[in-house]
């Protein structure tokens, strides 16, 4: 069992390798080369290659062979005098509203929202797209009191933080969870992925510098072209300290 599990090891070492040193859309060996190069059994090959391709760097197409996958855009969430700052994620960020309403805030958006649930939102779906590429569903409720003037142009243009500072509103602070899904048939519809893709949840409540509640986002990301980087400042100062949890919180954008 232990020879096994070296093999395989050995076997997924060589295609990471062949991963970091070659192109997206570059082919790795067919399954029978890599069982004589490596002197191992087509099921090991099979395993390894089976993983990374559930991993995503690695993508099969019928009838042609397995090839290096894109590289998966990156978030990098920097540790910053005991909480989290984010840089701009990776690739050209566009958006594309699917729905924008203005609605009643409802029971559980009022409380999030600190509103009443009789109290006007503006209520946003959105896809987010990286190169063009969909990698994103957005759902956006923001307190009509607060930005009563918000345009669909708003929804669809560069950063919708700064779209809210030409509106007066300035964001401070935000508290987000991160947890692990799967896509139900509209959302792989959208994202173009199998229904039941692995995904990631985003929850976050955005507050302005005046203390108040002004956008509750709940989002489905990609779990096969999105991935989360932690880069935590470490030692004995408290300042300085980052309480690792089983759930990060952060802003994506």
């Amino acid at each position: 069992m232990a020879e096994a599990i070296l093999k395989r090891e050995q076997v997924r070492d060589y295609l990471l390798e062949l991963i970091e040193t070659h192109p997206a859309g570059a082919p790795i060996p067919a399954e029978r080369v890599l069982c004589q190069q490596l002197s191992v059994s087509r099921p090991t090959v099979r395993s390894a290659v089976e993983e990374l391709v559930n991993t995503g760097l690695l993508v099969r197409q019928h009838g042609r062979g397995t090839f290096v996958a894109r590289a998966k855009i990156t978030q990098e969430m920097v540790s910053d005098t005991g909480s989290m700052s984010l840089p701009q994620a990776s690739g050209t960020w566009s958006s594309r509203v699917l729905e924008h309403a203005r609605i009643a805030a409802g029971a559980r958006v009022g409380r999030r929202l600190n509103l009443s649930p009789a109290a006007e939102i503006h209520y946003i779906a959105r896809l987010r797209l990286v190169d063009g590429e969909p990698m994103a569903l957005e759902h956006l409720h923001v307190p009509a009191a607060v930005a009563p003037a918000l345009t669909l142009h708003d929804m669809e243009s560069g950063d919708f933080y700064e779209r809210l500072r030409e509106h007066g509103v300035h964001v401070s602070e935000a508290v987000q969870s991160i947890e692990p899904t799967v896509v139900n048939d509209s959302e792989a519809s959208l994202l173009g992925v199998p229904v039941l893709a692995p995904a990631l949840l985003f929850e976050r409540l955005t507050t302005d510098a005046e203390g108040r509640q002004v956008e509750y986002v709940h989002s489905i990301y990609r779990g096969d072209r999105y991935r989360i980087v932690s880069r935590l400042t470490l030692g004995a100062s408290p300042r300085n300290a980052v309480d690792v949890q089983a759930r990060v919180s952060g802003n994506p954008f």
